[in-house]
């Protein structure tokens, strides 16, 4: 597929928006790894290859291990995950299909707590709203694929 637009030079206080929101999440608290695990599943579940590209590289390069980004798409039939990335995920998937379900459960919000303060739980959701958002905008936009180098890579 070609790329339909670069959104960041068609709108540059748009994209500004959006990275402000990320700034706001890199700084949470919360840890990378599990982001990069939550990004990933949300762009797998949005179909976004550009963000599934850039995530999975950046969870390698934060040593994520390939069997975890692997089974990411049947976490909860594979033990390799702990509790709270499982509240993680299954938050994710929540708030990522909301359109669909029209709902959060109360399990899922339970179990979400048990694993998540106050402040967690709301950057955590933070997190989810932004990658949706970046997954709009790299599907709707055909964002071409594959030449993401990771910035973590260098840490290593």
């Amino acid at each position: 597929m070609q790329q339909r637009l670069d959104y960041k030079l068609a709108s540059p206080e748009a994209y500004k928006a959006m990275r402000h929101t990320q700034i706001q999440v890199n700084g949470s608290g919360l840890e990378e790894s599990l982001l990069e695990l939550i990004k990933a599943h949300a762009s797998q579940i949005n179909g976004c290859a550009w963000c599934l590209d850039m995530h999975t590289k950046d969870a390698r390069a934060l040593g994520e291990t390939e069997q975890r980004l692997y089974l990411l798409p049947v976490w909860r039939e594979a033990p390799c995950y702990s509790a709270r990335e499982r509240a993680a995920l299954a938050w994710t998937e929540a708030i990522t299909r909301i359109a669909s379900t029209h709902d959060v459960s109360d399990a899922v919000y339970e179990e979400a707590r048990r694993h998540f303060d106050e402040k967690a739980l709301v950057d955590l959701t933070l997190a989810i709203v932004a990658i949706n958002g970046w997954n709009r905008m790299n599907v709707a936009f055909r964002t071409q694929v594959g030449n993401y180098v990771s910035p973590h890579s260098a840490r290593r």
